[in-house]
Formats: structure tokens, C-alpha cells, sequence
């Protein structure tokens, strides 16, 4: 080959190399020429090849390779989007938004309204739009106490208020008012029958800090009651400075505090109040020392049972025993009184009064799963009860004792010593509780009224026993929360104890002696009727505290809220 002929192939070499570089078709192979294998055939001349790279370029990778071009927008959000407003949205047609355009009312609580009546007032408000508490410095240093401190303080009180019979609302409102007297804001108590919890959440962006206690003692001691009521109500005043370590010293003495009164107070009051409760039924004297015979014997019995362990379900049956033997042996023994009087007496030192108006009230302020427990132990130390009765009277009538289901109990000629025995059983009752010295002339004087009320009512204007039952723990309830917002205290030390004349120990009575002598008919409607006592005593007493706080408002500024329903809905 010559040098002509070697210059001449370069050349065509090089065209056909352009030409599939640039997208031009290659040229035709003559006779002399030689088909490049990396030349574009033909049909493809107009696709372009890709760029090759040589070996002085250098390709950075983070270079965007050639035929990826710029993304394509995102789709606009649709109407339906959460973050898109509606094409028919108009700034002048705005709806309104979470804050009104003034701004959230501010609600002003008085600082001469009882603390309760505040607390309730705010638990019932949204989260939102609670007042936030004033910064009242109640530690030694600027950073404030621990949080779990103060939580475990604030359920500390909560269980020996849950644990003396406080309702469930009242307790939430206490527990309120220990954390809010601490800065503590957004705290939510909640509160069952057997535990409590409390949960703070320092902001929206923190993790909450929740703690929570069991209550598994409950025991009947109105001072202590009171003295943690007075502890509450300290801690909430903004003159009263109380460290936290004041606080836990001050409750430490609550829980180490004796009872008032020494056990053989507690078991003479036990035989004055089943006497008196005989008196106020027909009895006479020899009924009304048999009756309290009895039930300082029942008492006794249920303490031995209480000190080996026994649940109170035992306790109660065997409490019920001896007051029923003392009637059947009179019976027996053909002594001319009457032996129902004396039953009657010593049921009503053990019907639980106090549980009952406690479960009620929970259910009617909303706690329906603590209304339902409480309700629940009612239902077992009344079944109880029963059975210690049902079991002296099933031997009592197998040895032949007549007794007489359809015997009329009360007498009607002799009110003055029905008042008299009515505030001995007040009495009685307020030393069972525990309560203090100071108040028991009180409530003994509520329950005289209590039973004035009822007599006047039902046997002068022969008014249906449950309803003037009802009017008269009403009036019991209204007295009884006036004489609690007066000294700022709990309401129950006032209220259970004059309730205790109002109690249905004869229907009781009368309806487990039918169910004794097989007229189970007869049975079941006595107690029935005695189940619509107890219920009417339950709601009167409710009734009257909210009538207090809805109309008279001593004190009182705000309105409590509560939920809202029409028809079901």
C-alpha cells in the first residue's frame, strides 16, 4: 500500500468516526475502503450517541449525567388536602379561629370561695382554659420542688381522704389543689374506687410524668378527715407558707394520730345507738337495754373477726347475729315486748349509711365506675347482713318463736321521745365516725331536725315514707354543706351522722323475718321498699349540697360546669 492510498483510508476513517459522533449518516463503503464496526448503521444516523468522555476529561460524580434533566414539579395538592385551603376560601369569610378575637375570658376565682368550689370549678374546665396558678414560692430554693415530690404528696392525701369515705369529685379536688399550690400547672387527678393517679405534663413539648397509689385500707375516722381537709386548705392559701417538707412532717402526724375515743367509748356508743334506734321504733326500756346488749356484743364480735383477718363481709355477718338471738330469746322466753324492736335496733348500728350516700353521690357527679364499686360493697355487707339474720331467725322459728311479719313497729302518740331518741342515735353515730368533739353537737342537732322533718311529714301529713325519707336528708344535706363551707371543711362529718335516723332498719327487718317464714312474696317487697329508703336518703342528701351550691353560693362566684346532654345525646 502507498503512502497515498494509507492517507486516504485515515481519512475516510476519521470522516465516518464524525459522523456517527455528530448524528451524520456514514458514507457509503466503496471498493476500497474499510466498514468501521463502531459506525452508525443506517436508518439510526439521526439518534444521537452518547457523549464519550476521553481521557483528559475528567467526570465529576457529582455531575448530572446527560439525559436526566430537571425533575418535574410535584402535582399541586388537591382540595381535599389538610395543608391546602378550599378554592372557595376568602380571607373576609374566614371561619373563626381556636382564639376568640378578644382573647380567652379569664375566670376569676375569689380567694374568700371555699377551695373546693374552685378546684371543681377548674376540673371542670377544658385544659385549655384553666387559669394558670400564681407562682407562690413554697421551697427553700428558686428551682422549686421535684415533681414527683409533690406527686407523691398530693396522693398520699388523696388516699386518706379516698380511704375515709370521701366521694370521688372531692377527692380529684383536693389533689387538684396540692399540685396547683405548688406551680404545679396541667395536672389531671383521676380517681377509682381502689386507685389514684396523677399525671403533669410541664408543657406540650415534655414528656408527662405520671405516678399513681393504691388504696387498700379503708377505715372510718372523721378527725383525721378533718385534719387533712385543714392541711388542703392551708396549702392553698396564698398567706400560708408550707415547704414541702412541712407538708409531709403535717401529714406524717395525721397518719400517726390516735383515734378520739378509746375502744370502750366506741362500744358504748355501738349499745346507745341500737337502743335509741329500738326506742324510736315502739320499744321501751327493757327493748332498749336487750337491743343495746346485743349490738355491743355484735361489736365486739366484729372486732375479734377484724383482729384475725376475717374480711368485713364476716364481720358484718357475724355483727348481726347477736341482736337477732337477743330478740328471739325475749321471744322465747314470752316477755311481753316487743322482740322485732329489738332487731330492728341493732340493724340499724350496721346498714352502711355512709357507703351508700358516698356511691350515690359519685354516680350522680359523674364517677360511674367508683359509684359502681361502692354500690357493689354496699350490695355485700347488706347481703352480710342478711345472712346473720336469716340464720338466728330460720332456728328462732324452728324452735317456735312467733314472730309476726305484719307487727307495726312505730307508735305515733310519743314524739317527743322519738326526738330524743333520734338525737341519741345522731350522737351515737358521730362517736362511731370518729368525728371530732366540736362537731358532734352539730350533727346531733341536724338529726334531730332530720327526724323532726320526717315525722312531721309522714305521720301529721301522712306523706309516703319516701319521699318525706327524701326531704328530710335533703334538709340534712343543705345543713350539713352550709355548716362545711362555713368552717371550710369536709361535708361528711355534718351529713352521716343525722342521716341515721332516716335509715330503713324496720323494712329491713320485716323483710328478712318473711323470707325466714317462707312468704317470699312479701319478703321482697318489704325490701324493695327498704332499697327506696336507702336510694331516697342517697339523693336527698346530694340534692340538698348541690341546692347549696346552686342557689344560696355563699361565697362563691363561679358557676361549676358540668356535662352538657339533651335527649340522650
Amino acid at each position: 500500500m502507498t503512502d497515498t492510498e494509507d492517507r486516504k483510508r485515515r481519512s475516510d476513517e476519521a470522516r465516518s468516526a464524525f459522523g456517527s459522533r455528530v448524528g451524520l449518516a456514514a458514507p457509503v463503503d466503496t471498493e476500497s475502503s474499510t466498514t468501521s464496526e463502531f459506525a452508525v448503521p443506517e436508518g439510526l444516523a439521526l439518534m444521537r450517541a452518547p457523549r464519550v468522555p476521553t481521557e483528559s476529561e475528567t467526570t465529576s460524580e457529582f455531575a448530572l449525567p446527560e439525559g436526566l434533566g430537571t425533575a418535574p414539579p410535584p402535582p399541586a395538592e388537591t382540595e381535599g388536602s389538610a395543608f391546602n385551603p378550599p378554592s372557595t376560601y376568602q380571607a373576609k369569610q374566614a371561619p373563626p379561629a381556636f382564639t376568640p378575637p378578644n382573647g380567652i375570658p379569664s375566670v376569676s376565682l375569689h380567694r374568700d370561695v371555699p377551695w373546693q368550689d374552685r378546684m371543681r370549678t377548674m376540673l371542670r374546665m377544658p385544659v385549655t382554659e384553666r387559669p394558670a396558678p400564681e407562682q407562690v414560692h413554697r421551697h427553700d430554693d428558686d428551682t422549686g420542688p421535684a415533681v414527683p415530690r409533690v406527686l407523691d404528696l398530693t396522693l398520699r392525701i388523696g388516699e386518706l381522704l379516698l380511704a375515709g369515705g370521701e366521694g370521688a369529685e372531692d377527692v380529684e379536688g383536693a389533689m387538684f389543689a396540692v399540685c396547683r399550690s405548688y406551680g404545679l400547672d396541667r395536672c389531671e387527678p383521676t380517681v377509682t374506687f381502689t386507685l389514684l393517679s396523677i399525671s403533669h405534663q410541664p408543657s406540650l413539648v415534655e414528656d408527662p410524668v405520671t405516678a399513681s397509689r393504691t388504696v387498700r385500707r379503708r377505715g372510718t375516722d372523721y378527725t383525721r378527715l378533718a385534719a387533712v381537709y385543714q392541711l388542703v386548705d392551708d396549702l392553698s392559701d396564698d398567706e400560708t407558707h408550707i415547704s414541702l417538707e412541712e407538708s409531709y412532717r403535717r401529714l406524717a402526724e395525721i397518719r400517726r394520730n390516735r383515734h378520739p375515743y378509746p375502744t370502750w367509748v366506741l362500744n358504748a356508743a355501738s349499745g346507745l345507738l341500737a337502743g335509741s334506734a329500738s326506742v324510736l321504733v315502739g320499744g321501751g326500756l327493757l327493748v332498749f337495754v336487750a337491743a343495746a346488749v346485743g349490738a355491743m356484743l355484735g361489736d365486739r364480735l366484729a372486732w375479734k373477726c377484724a383482729d384475725r383477718g376475717l374480711p368485713e363481709f364476716y364481720q358484718f355477718t357475724v355483727a348481726a347475729m347477736p341482736p337477732a338471738a337477743m330478740g328471739v330469746a325475749l321471744t322465747l322466753a314470752h316477755a311481753d315486748v316487743k322482740a322485732s324492736a329489738v332487731i330492728t335496733g341493732g340493724l340499724f348500728a350496721l346498714l352502711p349509711g355512709r357507703a351508700l350516700v358516698a356511691g350515690v353521690q359519685d354516680g350522680l357527679t359523674g364517677f360511674y365506675i367508683t359509684a359502681s364499686a361502692r354500690l357493689l360493697e354496699v350490695l355485700y355487707f347488706f347481703v352480710g347482713i342478711v345472712t346473720g339474720v336469716l340464720v338466728v331467725l330460720y332456728f328462732g322459728v324452728q324452735l317456735g318463736a312467733k314472730l309476726n311479719p305484719d307487727a307495726a313497729l312505730v307508735l305515733t302518740d310519743r314524739p317527743l321521745l322519738q326526738i330524743t331518741a333520734s338525737l341519741g342515735l345522731s350522737l351515737a353515730f358521730a362517736v362511731l365516725l370518729q368525728q371530732e368533739r366540736s362537731t358532734v353537737l352539730l350533727v346531733t342537732l341536724n338529726g334531730g331536725v332530720a327526724w323532726v322533718v320526717y315525722g312531721a311529714m309522714h305521720y301529721a301529713g301522712d306523706i309516703s315514707p319516701v319521699a318525706s325519707t327524701a326531704a328530710a336528708a335533703g334538709l340534712v344535706g343543705l345543713f350539713g354543706q352550709l355548716l362545711s363551707r362555713y368552717r371550710f371543711a369536709s361535708a361528711l362529718p355534718y351529713i352521716t351522722a343525722a342521716i341515721g335516723p332516716l335509715l330503713p332498719g324496720s323494712a329491713t327487718y320485716f323483710g328478712l323475718l318473711a323470707i325466714a317464714q317462707n312468704e317470699v312474696d312479701k319478703g321482697l317487697l318489704s325490701l324493695s321498699k327498704a332499697v327506696a329508703l336507702a336510694m331516697a336518703i342517697a339523693i336527698g342528701v346530694n340534692l340538698g349540697s348541690e341546692i347549696s351550691r346552686l342557689f344560696l353560693r355563699v361565697g362563691s362566684a363561679e358557676k361549676r360546669r358540668a356535662a352538657k346532654r339533651t335527649r340522650g345525646f
